[in-house]
């Protein structure tokens, strides 16, 4: 009798947990996306003249939404900029899009970059070294190629570059998903999960991250950390060139500014091996914050604290933490402007267990595949 009073009460006791912990998450994240959404509705207008700059975008063969998401980048209200794409092949498909835009803005400066030399593990890296002799201005704006901006972007993204105490300045991003379900499900682990991660370790000072959506600096703080050079055997080249400029002395800055992704998977097997990227590139950023991760899947943690722990407490917590989790997920529409779809709601619950079966399979390895490459995210933060 004594041994199942013992095996119930640590039941007991670890359900009420679980449910707290996830309750408890979702309600600090619901804070933290109403905070962060405050902040960006009270920003005004850059003050002072803006700053001629070069943006850089790499690229790699074609995508859906490719012509459009470049085209955005042409319509800025920015007075003086550049646009340098670049590509590793001659016969890469990208280069018709570049082309295409060529003759539709003629008045613009854009610049091609064709170019296969390969300075390390990262082939992003190589082609953005080999496009930065291209690059006119002192202001550099490195974004990925499904980026999709407005068009006071660059003006917003390189304001605060006037501060010689800025490093660079980052953006986060909303997911613009495809027909497919997998797709729908790959918006929700941007929009759902990973931009409120942000904004909560936003919200109590950390500034530990940088995106590829968008990295705005000066090139006498890229060449104080060594250049792209210092870049080229990593996984996580975003992140890395964030705290390289942070370990020289330099601020990162978070961007009022949101911009939008595509998220194109049509398959599970395509998002699982995207998201599982994404997740082992964090686990070797911050292993030990990783570990933790799990308290952010809302749903399965509270389902489960329910089967542990079925009682008034543990029911409340599910009540309070599922409202929090759907509060989050309508917010989250309403801060990116796109449209409601109720029916998405539904999705939550196979969006936050897909990412706590994903969190499991990224403790198991390393390994990661990235454009018919197959890296390691070691710790150190290398890739070969």
């Amino acid at each position: 009798m004594s041994s199942y009073w013992l095996v119930d009460t640590l039941a007991q006791t670890l359900g009420i947990a679980l449910a707290f912990a996830a309750t408890g998450y979702a309600c600090v994240a619901l804070w933290a996306v109403m905070k962060g959404s405050r902040k960006i509705r009270s920003i005004s207008a850059p003050v002072g003249a803006p700053q001629p700059a070069s943006v850089l975008k790499p690229l790699h063969g074609t995508e859906p939404r490719l012509y459009e998401n470049l085209r955005s980048f042409c319509l800025q209200t920015h007075p003086a900029y550049q646009l340098v794409f670049g590509v590793r092949e001659a016969d890469d498909p990208a280069i018709a899009v570049v082309e295409r835009l060529r003759q539709e803005f003629p008045q613009r400066s854009i610049a091609l970059a064709v170019d296969p030399r390969v300075h390390g593990a990262n082939f992003k890296v190589s082609n953005l070294m080999n496009m930065l002799p291209h690059a006119q201005h002192d202001l550099l704006v490195l974004a990925d190629a499904d980026i999709h901006v407005q068009a006071d972007y660059l003006t917003r993204v390189t304001a605060p570059l006037a501060d010689p105490e800025v490093g660079i300045v980052t953006c986060l991003y909303y997911g613009r998903p495809g027909p497919s379900l997998w797709s729908r499900l790959g918006r929700l682990f941007i929009d759902d999960w990973f931009a409120p991660s942000v904004r909560l370790s936003h919200a109590f000072g950390s500034t530990r991250f940088a995106f590829g959506s968008t990295i705005a600096l000066r090139r006498d703080a890229l060449e104080a950390i060594g250049g792209f050079a210092a870049l080229s055997d990593t996984l996580a080249d975003d992140f890395w060139l964030g705290e390289l400029t942070r370990r020289a002395g330099l601020r990162t800055v978070l961007s009022d500014v949101m911009v939008g992704t595509d998220v194109g998977e049509s398959h599970l097997k395509d998002l699982w091996s995207h998201e599982l990227r994404w997740l082992r590139t964090i686990r070797s950023i911050a292993p030990a914050g990783f570990a933790l991760t799990f308290v952010c899947f809302t749903s399965p943690l509270l389902l489960l604290g329910l089967c542990l722990a079925p009682g008034p407490v543990s029911l409340g917590l599910a009540l309070l933490g599922g409202a929090a989790r759907v509060l989050l997920h309508f917010l989250q529409r309403r801060i990116s402007d796109q449209a409601f779809a109720w029916h998405e709601a539904l999705l939550i619950p196979l969006r936050d267990t897909l990412l706590l079966m994903e969190w499991a399979a990224a403790l198991a390895g390393w390994q990661v595949r990235w454009r018919g490459q197959v890296l390691h995210a070691r710790g150190d933060g290398s890739a070969p």
